[in-house]
C-alpha cells in the first residue's frame, strides 16, 4: 500500500503565479538596472525573492532591490532573450577574495 497521495502533487512544469517579488539591482546614473544571473548551466535567468530577507540572506545585505509583479519582471527580460524566472534561490558562488592571491601564498601541494 502506498503511503503517499500523488494525485495532490503540482506539475513541476506548471507555473504558479509568483506575486510581488523583491528584484536585484544595480544602482545607475539613470535609475536602477535589472541584475540578471546565470544557471549552473550557464542559462541566463532572472532572479526574485518573495521576502527581503530571503534576499539579504542570499545577496548580502547591501544588495539593492526594487519590488516588481512577477508579469512586469517577465516584460522586463523577454527582450532580452530571458525565459526563465527563479524565485527565492538559495545556492549561490562562494564571496569574491578582494585580496590577490600570490604563487608565493600558495603551498607547493596546491600547485
Amino acid at each position: 500500500m502506498c503511503l503517499f497521495s500523488y494525485a495532490e502533487d503540482p506539475d513541476p512544469d506548471e507555473q504558479a503565479p509568483a506575486g510581488l517579488l523583491f528584484v536585484p539591482v544595480r544602482p545607475e546614473a539613470a535609475g536602477p538596472l535589472l541584475r540578471v544571473f546565470r544557471t549552473p548551466l550557464g542559462e541566463r535567468t532572472a532572479v526574485g525573492f518573495s521576502r527581503r530577507d530571503l534576499l539579504t540572506a542570499t545577496l548580502g545585505a547591501g544588495q539593492p532591490a526594487i519590488p516588481l509583479a512577477e508579469p512586469a519582471l517577465r516584460a522586463l527580460t523577454e527582450p532580452l532573450g530571458i525565459d526563465r524566472l527563479v524565485v527565492d534561490p538559495v545556492l549561490t558562488a562562494p564571496a569574491v577574495i578582494t585580496k590577490p592571491v600570490y604563487a608565493a601564498d600558495v603551498p607547493a601541494r596546491a600547485l
